[in-house]
Protein backbone atom coordinates (compact mmCIF):
# COMPACT_ATOMS: atom_id res chain seq x y z
CA UNK A 1 0.00 0.00 0.00
CA UNK A 2 1.18 3.70 -1.05
CA UNK A 3 0.41 5.64 1.94
CA UNK A 4 2.99 8.52 1.71
CA UNK A 5 3.35 11.96 3.48
CA UNK A 6 2.01 10.62 6.76
CA UNK A 7 -1.76 11.37 5.87
CA UNK A 8 -4.04 11.66 8.42
CA UNK A 9 -7.60 9.50 9.37
CA UNK A 10 -9.96 9.86 11.61
CA UNK A 11 -12.03 6.29 12.46
CA UNK A 12 -15.18 6.92 14.02
CA UNK A 13 -16.04 3.56 16.18
CA UNK A 14 -12.57 2.71 16.67
CA UNK A 15 -11.98 1.64 20.16
CA UNK A 16 -13.31 -2.01 19.54
CA UNK A 17 -14.67 -4.24 16.19
CA UNK A 18 -13.84 -3.58 12.49
CA UNK A 19 -12.60 0.04 13.66
CA UNK A 20 -10.31 -0.95 16.46
CA UNK A 21 -8.65 -3.46 13.51
CA UNK A 22 -8.29 -0.91 11.12
CA UNK A 23 -6.80 1.42 13.27
CA UNK A 24 -4.14 -1.09 13.99
CA UNK A 25 -3.27 -1.85 10.42
CA UNK A 26 -2.98 1.75 9.50
CA UNK A 27 -0.88 2.80 12.24
CA UNK A 28 1.30 -0.01 10.72
CA UNK A 29 0.58 1.47 7.20
CA UNK A 30 2.57 4.64 8.05
CA UNK A 31 -0.84 6.64 8.65
CA UNK A 32 -1.12 9.08 11.58
CA UNK A 33 -4.68 7.69 13.45
CA UNK A 34 -6.98 9.20 15.04
CA UNK A 35 -9.15 6.92 17.13
CA UNK A 36 -12.51 7.75 18.49
CA UNK A 37 -15.23 6.61 21.22
CA UNK A 38 -18.56 7.34 22.11
CA UNK A 39 -16.79 8.15 25.84
CA UNK A 40 -13.60 7.99 26.79
CA UNK A 41 -13.81 4.29 28.02
CA UNK A 42 -10.92 2.16 29.14
CA UNK A 43 -10.57 0.17 25.79
CA UNK A 44 -9.76 3.39 23.51
CA UNK A 45 -7.61 4.79 25.49
CA UNK A 46 -5.61 1.58 25.53
CA UNK A 47 -5.66 1.59 22.39
CA UNK A 48 -4.34 5.12 22.25
CA UNK A 49 -1.39 4.16 23.96
CA UNK A 50 -0.79 0.64 22.63
CA UNK A 51 -0.76 2.73 18.84
CA UNK A 52 0.19 5.72 20.36
CA UNK A 53 -2.20 7.39 18.44
CA UNK A 54 -5.04 10.72 19.63
CA UNK A 55 -8.17 9.89 20.23
CA UNK A 56 -11.38 12.26 20.60
CA UNK A 57 -14.50 11.27 22.24
CA UNK A 58 -17.98 11.90 21.47
CA UNK A 59 -21.56 10.74 20.75
CA UNK A 60 -22.14 11.10 16.88
CA UNK A 61 -25.86 11.74 17.58
CA UNK A 62 -25.13 15.09 19.65
CA UNK A 63 -24.20 17.69 16.93
CA UNK A 64 -22.42 19.79 19.39
CA UNK A 65 -20.13 17.48 20.82
CA UNK A 66 -18.76 16.79 17.45
CA UNK A 67 -18.49 20.00 16.42
CA UNK A 68 -16.44 20.54 19.76
CA UNK A 69 -14.02 17.67 19.28
CA UNK A 70 -13.04 17.93 15.58
CA UNK A 71 -12.51 22.02 15.90
CA UNK A 72 -9.41 21.45 17.27
CA UNK A 73 -8.31 19.02 14.47
CA UNK A 74 -6.00 20.73 12.12
CA UNK A 75 -5.48 18.24 8.91
CA UNK A 76 -7.78 15.39 7.73
CA UNK A 77 -7.03 13.52 4.57
CA UNK A 78 -9.40 10.41 5.23
CA UNK A 79 -12.41 9.86 7.50
CA UNK A 80 -14.00 6.17 7.84
CA UNK A 81 -17.41 6.48 9.24
CA UNK A 82 -17.41 3.10 11.51
CA UNK A 83 -19.74 3.82 13.97
CA UNK A 84 -23.18 2.62 14.73
CA UNK A 85 -25.74 0.67 16.50
CA UNK A 86 -27.79 -2.39 15.92
CA UNK A 87 -31.20 -2.91 17.34
CA UNK A 88 -32.66 -6.29 15.60
CA UNK A 89 -36.49 -6.71 16.51
CA UNK A 90 -39.00 -7.79 14.50
CA UNK A 91 -41.44 -5.09 13.09
CA UNK A 92 -44.09 -4.88 15.23
CA UNK A 93 -41.96 -4.79 18.28
CA UNK A 94 -39.87 -2.00 16.96
CA UNK A 95 -41.39 1.82 18.40
CA UNK A 96 -40.69 4.56 17.23
CA UNK A 97 -37.82 5.38 19.88
CA UNK A 98 -36.10 2.13 17.96
CA UNK A 99 -36.11 3.68 14.64
CA UNK A 100 -34.92 6.86 15.91
CA UNK A 101 -32.02 5.30 17.50
CA UNK A 102 -30.92 3.57 14.63
CA UNK A 103 -31.28 6.71 12.24
CA UNK A 104 -29.56 9.01 14.67
CA UNK A 105 -26.66 6.58 15.09
CA UNK A 106 -26.36 5.44 11.28
CA UNK A 107 -27.25 7.66 9.46
CA UNK A 108 -27.56 11.35 11.06
CA UNK A 109 -23.98 10.73 13.18
CA UNK A 110 -22.29 10.13 9.85
CA UNK A 111 -23.92 13.83 8.63
CA UNK A 112 -23.07 15.25 12.10
CA UNK A 113 -19.39 13.90 11.36
CA UNK A 114 -19.57 14.99 7.87
CA UNK A 115 -20.84 18.46 8.50
CA UNK A 116 -17.65 19.04 10.34
CA UNK A 117 -15.12 17.82 8.66
CA UNK A 118 -15.58 18.66 5.38
CA UNK A 119 -13.76 22.08 5.01
CA UNK A 120 -10.68 20.44 6.41
CA UNK A 121 -11.48 17.54 3.72
CA UNK A 122 -12.13 20.29 0.99
CA UNK A 123 -8.43 21.92 1.78
CA UNK A 124 -6.53 19.56 1.16
CA UNK A 125 -4.32 19.77 -2.16
CA UNK A 126 -4.10 16.06 -2.48
CA UNK A 127 -7.85 14.19 -2.92
CA UNK A 128 -9.53 13.08 0.24
CA UNK A 129 -11.09 10.42 0.82
CA UNK A 130 -14.71 9.09 3.00
CA UNK A 131 -15.60 5.33 3.37
CA UNK A 132 -18.26 5.08 5.19
CA UNK A 133 -19.20 1.20 6.38
CA UNK A 134 -22.31 0.05 5.72
CA UNK A 135 -23.84 -3.38 6.00
CA UNK A 136 -24.71 -6.41 3.16
CA UNK A 137 -28.20 -5.96 5.43
CA UNK A 138 -28.18 -2.60 3.33
CA UNK A 139 -28.95 -4.32 -0.01
CA UNK A 140 -30.39 -7.75 1.06
CA UNK A 141 -32.76 -7.46 4.23
CA UNK A 142 -33.76 -10.16 6.34
CA UNK A 143 -36.75 -10.39 8.75
CA UNK A 144 -36.12 -8.76 12.43
CA UNK A 145 -33.55 -6.14 10.52
CA UNK A 146 -36.06 -3.29 9.09
CA UNK A 147 -34.81 -1.03 11.17
CA UNK A 148 -31.18 -1.46 10.86
CA UNK A 149 -31.29 -2.75 7.15
CA UNK A 150 -32.96 0.46 5.96
CA UNK A 151 -30.71 2.62 7.81
CA UNK A 152 -27.62 1.27 6.08
CA UNK A 153 -29.17 1.31 2.58
CA UNK A 154 -29.45 5.35 3.00
CA UNK A 155 -25.56 4.78 4.20
CA UNK A 156 -25.20 3.40 0.72
CA UNK A 157 -27.25 5.73 -0.96
CA UNK A 158 -25.64 8.86 0.92
CA UNK A 159 -22.12 7.50 -0.12
CA UNK A 160 -22.56 7.27 -3.95
CA UNK A 161 -24.69 10.77 -3.35
CA UNK A 162 -22.03 12.39 -1.74
CA UNK A 163 -19.36 11.29 -4.39
CA UNK A 164 -21.55 12.92 -7.03
CA UNK A 165 -21.79 16.22 -5.38
CA UNK A 166 -18.17 16.32 -4.21
CA UNK A 167 -15.83 14.93 -6.98
CA UNK A 168 -13.50 15.29 -8.00
CA UNK A 169 -11.75 16.49 -4.58
CA UNK A 170 -13.19 13.73 -2.25
CA UNK A 171 -13.72 10.84 -3.02
CA UNK A 172 -16.47 8.73 -1.28
CA UNK A 173 -16.76 4.78 -1.17
CA UNK A 174 -19.19 2.54 1.42
CA UNK A 175 -17.84 -1.40 2.58
CA UNK A 176 -20.54 -3.32 3.12
CA UNK A 177 -19.85 -6.16 5.86
CA UNK A 178 -21.57 -9.50 6.24
CA UNK A 179 -21.38 -11.32 9.05
CA UNK A 180 -18.21 -10.46 11.19
CA UNK A 181 -17.14 -12.03 14.73
CA UNK A 182 -17.25 -8.96 16.52
CA UNK A 183 -18.30 -7.95 19.91
CA UNK A 184 -21.96 -6.28 18.28
CA UNK A 185 -22.33 -9.63 16.64
CA UNK A 186 -22.28 -12.03 20.16
CA UNK A 187 -24.77 -9.13 21.36
CA UNK A 188 -27.06 -10.20 18.77
CA UNK A 189 -26.85 -13.98 18.53
CA UNK A 190 -29.38 -15.62 17.76
CA UNK A 191 -30.54 -19.01 15.66
CA UNK A 192 -31.81 -17.12 12.94
CA UNK A 193 -28.40 -15.84 12.68
CA UNK A 194 -27.00 -18.25 12.81
CA UNK A 195 -28.62 -20.30 10.27
CA UNK A 196 -27.56 -16.98 8.23
CA UNK A 197 -24.09 -18.03 8.90
CA UNK A 198 -24.93 -21.62 7.71
CA UNK A 199 -25.39 -20.22 4.77
CA UNK A 200 -22.76 -18.13 3.66
CA UNK A 201 -21.08 -19.56 0.65
CA UNK A 202 -17.46 -19.69 2.43
CA UNK A 203 -19.03 -21.33 5.50
CA UNK A 204 -17.94 -18.89 8.28
CA UNK A 205 -17.98 -15.22 9.53
CA UNK A 206 -15.29 -12.84 8.65
CA UNK A 207 -12.49 -11.90 10.51
CA UNK A 208 -12.31 -7.64 11.69
CA UNK A 209 -8.87 -7.52 9.92
CA UNK A 210 -10.84 -9.37 6.69
CA UNK A 211 -13.13 -6.63 6.65
CA UNK A 212 -10.08 -3.66 7.67
CA UNK A 213 -7.88 -4.60 4.82
CA UNK A 214 -11.04 -3.96 1.93
CA UNK A 215 -11.25 -0.33 3.60
CA UNK A 216 -7.26 0.08 3.56
CA UNK A 217 -7.18 -0.60 0.06
CA UNK A 218 -10.18 2.10 -0.35
CA UNK A 219 -7.93 4.92 2.07
CA UNK A 220 -5.00 4.42 -0.29
CA UNK A 221 -3.02 6.08 -2.76
CA UNK A 222 -3.50 2.91 -5.15
CA UNK A 223 -7.24 3.75 -4.91
CA UNK A 224 -7.05 6.13 -7.11
CA UNK A 225 -10.25 5.54 -9.41
CA UNK A 226 -12.85 4.18 -7.49
CA UNK A 227 -15.86 6.55 -6.46
CA UNK A 228 -19.54 6.80 -5.12
CA UNK A 229 -19.20 2.72 -4.75
CA UNK A 230 -20.66 0.02 -2.39
CA UNK A 231 -18.28 -3.32 -2.29
CA UNK A 232 -19.68 -6.17 0.21
CA UNK A 233 -17.25 -8.26 1.81
CA UNK A 234 -19.58 -10.94 2.89
CA UNK A 235 -18.11 -14.61 2.04
CA UNK A 236 -20.38 -14.67 -0.76
CA UNK A 237 -23.54 -14.27 1.70
CA UNK A 238 -25.32 -11.60 -0.85
CA UNK A 239 -25.10 -13.86 -3.85
CA UNK A 240 -26.18 -17.56 -2.01
CA UNK A 241 -29.17 -15.31 -0.79
CA UNK A 242 -30.88 -13.60 -3.72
Amino acid sequence: MDLKDKKTILITGSSRGIGAELAKICKDSGLKVILHGRAKSKELITLSKKLEADYIFFDVTKELEVKNALINIQKLNIIVNCAGINISKPFEALDIRDWQAVYNANVFGIVNVLRYALPLLKKNKSISKVINVASVKGTYSAVGRAAYASSKAAVINMTSSLAKEFAPKIIFNCVSPGFTSTQMTEQTWSKRIEDQVDSILLQRMAKPEEIAKVILFLCSDECSYITGQNINVDGGFGIKNV
